[in-house]
């Protein structure tokens, strides 16, 4: 298993083996190259039982985020963590699909999910959400091109995320309308 630091990676990794829920830790420090370039590392691979393959790559981020004004709905990601999603999803082929997870550490009262959906990881509560990556990059805006950073608007976030256990069902396939091949460049 590759060595976490970051503790919503740690959190996320625990949440899936309290949910028995079979992934392979990618180790982030050696990046694939692929042709004249290279690919930003996923996270995690999760190979699911009659279904899906989901590569996915954790966002951690704190709910709300900010000081004195909060933001709720922080959800930004980097340009190359697209193209690093889409090009995976190229490499496996069918039966797979790059998956955004939001790992959100509740700083507060409020919470993104359900209270049955939070999981508590040394001693802290977290709430995860997923997005497959294509419907991510087809709403986002840059908010930053210096960054390479883009973000969706909080109420397409919203109704675009979905809880992490809706995307681990065992038996999801490609088909149940849940996959349409496209690019990010």
């Amino acid at each position: 298993m590759a060595k976490r630091e970051n503790p919503y990676e740690v959190a996320f990794a625990a949440y899936l083996r309290h949910r028995r829920v079979p992934y392979v830790a990618i180790h982030e420090s050696h990046r694939h190259s692929l042709g004249d370039g290279s690919i930003k590392n996923l996270d995690y691979l999760i190979s699911l039982p009659g279904g899906m393959s989901w590569l996915i790559d954790v966002k951690g981020r704190q709910f709300p985020g900010g000081g004195k004004q909060k933001q709720y709905w922080k959800n930004w990601a980097t340009q190359e963590d697209l193209r690093g999603l889409s090009a995976w999803e190229q490499l496996f082929g069918q039966g797979s699909c790059g998956l955004l997870v939001f790992a959100y550490l509740l700083t507060g009262e409020q919470s993104p999910v359900a209270v049955p959906e939070l999981f508590c990881h040394a001693g802290q509560w977290y709430a995860f959400l997923g997005i497959r990556w294509y419907d991510y990059a087809s709403a986002a805006r840059v908010i930053s091109p210096r960054w390479g950073t883009v973000a969706l608007p909080a109420t397409r976030f919203r109704e675009l995320a979905r809880p992490i256990s809706e995307f681990l069902q065992p038996g999801r396939q490609v088909g149940d309308g849940i996959h349409s091949q496209s690019t990010v460049t």
